[in-house]
């Protein structure tokens, strides 16, 4: 018979047991130790990444402000649409998930405008978060909302609150602002510049989650508040710019200009930015898609040859080129080669030069752009007539060592620094290596070239006394609360000239308007001063053995008894009729001086001579008697035609108030019998006294605008309204007027 364990065999298995026991104790304690102290850090990470759930609150962008404080770019409160397929993959029934993925696909397809496919691609990732759909606009966010909570899908789809950036004046300006990207990031412009000014400081939302992602209540939640951007002011006028965008588009549009136009308006006096416009452009609000004429560059290309030059379209149109593009400034520069001579007293308005048409340096000849040359002249008619041979002359004289210092003082050997990204470095020749030859070329603007904001920062030195000023966009910028958080001084750099000499270019300034080849830049009333350039594109024609490439400039100040306000215009490389900077960039300066002296409070001062080539005001002559309206609008020197038998005057065209000039017409209506209409004749290539005829011939009016010539010295090149429009009898047409001499 087997006998059980003796006491001895029982006494060793408790003691292995007790053993086991203290040994696992001591191993699961040593663990557990290394856990809650060691590692405690580690393993806390672990269970908030599982418990909690954290959420980036995105800031709001700062706004842009034009100087009234005009909206230019702002944000508004848009949503991120994401689905957390992890939380998906917890609904264990097949079927049951595929159904759930396919209600998905088929609305948040639907209500958000995105592929089907996108949406169930989504759904079957391994992710606790996939974002379905950013900047989603409030109505498509309120659908969404709707149907998440009518199927109670709230553990699967929200929303994120975010921003979008929107420019409410779409193309104006769109340049110099940029845009941002996806993420609302500053990609170009100022919007890139100040990014650090304008993103603000993103919040963050920590809350406790439970099993299926929705938020546990009375569990663990910290938020800490987004803080907004700042806001710029700038100095920009949203009117000033738009005046800048509408006649310099219409002038890249008139003189089918290949490679983008620029224009720049500064307060001479602080370097105040009040417009920078380059066209083509863009819309910011949608950056990417590029204009008709650059996508038909597109066609026939695929794979990579289309993507790169859909790249270089889109980088061009973003390109800021009044300050990123260096160019040839061609004869505008002569304002700066005459400042230095005059202020180092080696020539005055009494010194007489001769002109035979050409001048030899260093054995190298250079032609005036009068081949028979100019004969005898003073300085002023000199810089009037725009004769190389003498600004030749004056560089010669100035020598290389001075006529770099100025060239230096004028701020042309650098940067201006203003606060907008991408300024490119001017290319010239320096002291150095400058000889003769260069020297020579380089006294009429060729051979060197600098950048559009370079220019006119020199040119407004050259008239506001001789300061050159530090150029600037922005003016203060403000908290969200509209407190200041820094304003912008305006800066004066050094003297560059005396105030004498100042003055002197002004007066020669305005000599080029009145009579010389900026005489297209005319503004009845106002005295206007300026400089006209027309520079070849000597390097691109040799790389692309291309024909002649033209770059077509004025440069315009007034007034000019006050300098306050520089005009810059470049069109680049004009392929219509005229190239001459004289003949397609002085108008629109003469333009644009038009329209934004009388908003900046300039009142024109007339002339007697001036005074008589007024248009006429038509009187409001409607309620009145036929003969009595007949009479009043007779004794202002203007025609009258009558439509209709009735006694009293109904209607009449041109409306009261509107200017018509001399010998014009004014239209009665006398009953309610159809409107008497016409048709616009041709009247371009006339002279003043010709278009008057047509338009009498035809019925109309006409309004002039151009130059202060007499009637052999212009010709009509643009009208309002096109040849063969029917227009009520009456109508106005505004016909533009140049002189094709072409002094360069």
């Amino acid at each position: 018979m087997a006998k059980g364990p003796t006491k001895s065999m029982w006494m060793r298995m408790l003691t292995i047991m007790l053993a086991l026991v203290v040994g696992t104790f001591c191993v699961s304690a040593t663990r557990l130790a290394k856990i809650m102290l060691v590692d405690s850090d580690f393993y806390q990470q672990k269970a908030s990444e599982q418990q909690l759930y954290d959420t980036e609150l995105s800031p709001t962008r700062g706004n842009i402000y034009d100087r009234n404080m005009n909206v230019l770019a702002t944000s508004a409160t848009v949503w991120t649409a994401y689905i957390t397929p992890n939380d998906l993959k917890k609904i264990t029934n097949q079927s049951e998930r595929e159904a759930v993925i396919n209600l998905i696909a088929d609305n948040v397809s639907r209500i958000l405008e995105i592929e089907r496919e996108k949406v169930i691609e989504c759904c079957n990732k391994s992710s606790a978060y996939v974002i379905l759909k950013k900047r989603v606009e409030k109505p498509q966010a309120d659908e969404l909302r709707r149907f998440v909570s009518e199927n109670s899908l709230g553990y699967l789809i929200g929303l994120d609150e975010s921003s979008k950036r929107y420019y409410p004046n779409e193309n104006l300006a769109s340049v110099l602002l940029g845009f941002v990207g996806d993420d609302n990031q500053g990609l170009s412009g100022l919007e890139a510049y100040y990014e650090s000014e304008l993103k603000g400081i993103p919040g963050r939302v920590v809350a406790a989650k439970n099993a299926r992602g929705m938020d546990m209540p009375f569990s663990y939640e910290k938020m800490i508040d987004a803080k907004p951007g700042n806001s710029l002011v700038l100095t920009i006028d949203k009117y000033i710019q738009h005046v800048a965008d509408k006649l310099l588009e219409q002038a890249v549009i008139d003189n089918k200009v290949a490679e983008r136009g620029v224009c720049i308006i500064m307060n001479v006096n602080t370097g105040e930015i009040l417009a920078m416009s380059i066209k083509g452009d863009f819309n910011p609000n949608e950056p990417f898609a590029i204009s008709e004429s650059d996508a038909k560059l597109l066609e026939g290309l695929e794979g990579d040859e289309r993507i790169n030059k859909l790249s270089e379209l889109r980088n061009k149109q973003w390109r800021n080129k009044a300050v990123s593009d260096p160019y040839e400034p061609g004869s505008v520069f002569k304002v700066i080669t005459l400042s230095a001579a005059l202020e180092e007293g080696l020539t005055s308005f009494d010194k007489h030069y001769n002109c035979p048409g050409y001048i030899v340096v260093a054995g190298q000849r250079y032609s005036c752009h009068k081949r028979t040359g100019h004969g005898g002249q003073t300085l002023i008619e000199s810089f009037q007539n725009s004769c190389n041979p003498v600004f030749i002359s004056l560089g010669q004289l100035l020598g290389v060592k001075t006529f770099s210092r100025y060239f230096d003082a004028f701020g042309l050997s650098q940067k201006t620094a203003i606060d907008l990204p991408g300024e490119a470095a001017p290319m010239y020749h320096k002291e150095e290596n400058m000889g003769p030859t260069e020297l020579a070329s380089t006294s009429f603007g060729q051979t060197f070239k600098v950048t559009p904001i370079q220019l006119i920062t020199a040119i407004s030195a050259a008239v506001n006394g001789g300061y050159l000023v530090q150029p600037h966009v922005v003016q203060q910028i403000i908290d969200s609360n509209n407190n200041i958080v820094k304003t912008v001084e305006n800066v004066r750099k050094r003297q560059v000239i005396s105030s004498e000499t100042s003055t002197k270019m002004r007066h020669l300034m305005e000599k080029v308007v009145d009579g010389g080849g900026g005489k297209n830049a005319y503004v009845l009333g106002y005295r206007i001063g300026g400089k006209t350039g027309t520079s070849q594109k000597v390097d691109k024609m040799n790389q692309e053995k291309q024909g002649n490439l033209y770059i077509s400039s004025f440069c315009g100040v007034a007034p000019m008894d006050d300098p306050q306000i520089a005009v810059l215009i470049v069109l680049d490389e004009p392929k219509g009729d005229a190239y001459y900077g004289g003949m397609v960039a002085a108008p629109v300066g003469g333009q644009i001086f038009k329209e934004i002296l009388p908003y900046l409070g300039y009142q024109p001062q007339y002339s007697e001579e001036e005074l008589q080539k007024l248009a006429i005001k038509t009187p409001d002559v409607v309620g009145k008697s036929v003969s009595t309206a007949e009479n009043a609008i007779k004794s202002l020197g203007l025609n009258v035609k009558i439509v209709g038998k009735g006694e009293t005057v109904l209607k009449q065209n041109p409306a009261p108030n509107l200017s018509i000039h001399k010998n014009g017409i004014v239209v009665l209506y006398t009953d309610s019998t159809e409107v008497n209409t016409v048709t616009v004749p041709k009247l371009t290539g006339l002279t003043i006294a010709g278009v008057n005829t047509q338009a009498a011939k035809a019925g109309i009016n006409v309004e002039f605008a151009g130059p202060s010539l007499t009637d052999s010295g212009v010709l009509s090149y643009k009208q309002s309204i096109p040849e063969g429009t029917t227009v009520e009898a009456g109508t106005t047409v505004t016909v533009y007027f140049r002189s094709e001499d072409t002094i360069e």
